[in-house]
């Protein structure tokens, strides 16, 4: 078993074998069921679509009337997916056989199937799994029961926030496929000790100096300062950074949930484990004010991620090699990575 000391002026980071050994990585996923993910924002929503987040579960967000049901996407016949892409239909309809089931999951009709005795039972119906939304965002989970806590310390920043009225933005979708482990990535998003040294554009928008890491109970707060003369949040008064030229509200969820807060609205990050070495980042992107885009620290997420990608890709091949095995923590500047640390050896 890994320890992580609590102390970070003592601690080590994690053995390497957390980003190369296919064992590893199968245990810590394997645990990914127990916490909430990201699953859409009501705007975006079609009548029925697949979820694509960290959770190796076909599941299916269906709405229709107003009510949104996530359900099993598998069939409860012979086991095909039961929608492959989004669809506005007004019934869900097996590809394979033909079964039928309402957007609510229930079956509803099957060819060939009138000599089968006890048929349909409860088993015949696509089992449901527990949703949740706060301000027009949507998560989904297979066993994590209390969300109030989950999205607890998103909600004391940035509650204040119409983001039930943002909009989706289909033009700033991205997905890549990156040769690192997931949790190198997540590694890299956490501190902002990198920024002067990698991203030369965003330095220029950031105050480093100023620059914060607040850590809670299943996640960190990075805050980003803005240089004179940026866009920065109209903070009302009563809110706990009143007064300050906030650029950026940075919020990691454990595992692998980033919600990047700006002027002009909302970025969502999903970072996707596939295998040991092998991650997809999936970007969607919610607008709130269209005249901030392009500003600021929001400015030009394809440059920051691309040179984001080339570092963890390149610390992808220095963890494999024999002469790497475990590193120190920055005590002023990785309290985020070490947070992180901490939570998956737990």
């Amino acid at each position: 078993m890994t320890i992580i000391d609590p102390d970070i002026r003592k601690a080590e980071t994690l053995p390497s074998r957390y980003y190369t050994d296919s064992e590893t990585f199968a245990s810590v996923i394997s645990s990914f069921g127990q916490n909430w993910h990201f699953a859409g924002h009501r705007s975006q929503l079609s009548a029925a679509q697949p979820i694509d987040n960290s959770l190796r579960e076909p599941m299916l967000l269906t709405h229709v009337d107003g009510e949104i049901h996530c359900i099993s996407n598998v069939c409860t016949h012979r086991g095909m997916l039961v929608c492959t892409e989004r669809s506005d239909a007004k019934r869900l309809q097996c590809p394979y056989h033909g079964r039928v089931f309402g957007m609510d999951g229930q079956f509803r009709s099957m060819p060939e199937f009138e000599e089968v005795e006890n048929f349909p039972t409860q088993d015949d119906h696509l089992p449901s799994f527990p949703l949740a939304e706060w301000k027009g965002l949507l998560f989904n989970t297979i066993s994590a029961t209390e969300f109030k806590s989950f999205i607890a310390a998103v909600e004391a920043r940035v509650g204040w926030l119409p983001i039930e009225d943002f909009t989706h933005d289909s033009t700033r979708h991205r997905e890549y496929s990156i040769d690192s482990n997931w949790a190198l990535y997540v590694d890299n998003y956490l501190e902002g000790f990198h920024i002067p040294f990698v991203h030369g554009d965003l330095h220029e928008v950031l105050d480093y100096d100023a620059y914060s890491t607040e850590l809670f109970d299943g996640g960190v707060l990075q805050i980003g300062i803005a240089n004179e003369g940026e866009p920065t949040f109209n903070l009302p008064e009563g809110h706990p950074d009143f007064g300050q030229n906030i650029a950026a509200y940075y919020f990691w969820l454990y595992p692998g949930l980033m919600l990047n807060f700006y002027p002009w609205g909302l970025s969502v990050n999903l970072v996707i484990p596939e295998d040991t070495d092998k991650t997809r980042i999936v970007y969607h992107g919610f607008v709130g004010d269209s005249s901030m885009l392009g500003k600021g620290a929001g400015g030009d997420l394809d440059k920051v991620e691309a040179e984001d990608q080339f570092i963890v890709e390149g610390c992808q091949k220095g963890v494999s090699s024999v002469a790497y095995e475990r590193g120190r923590y920055s005590p002023t500047k990785e309290s985020g990575v070490h947070h992180f640390h901490r939570i998956m050896t737990q």
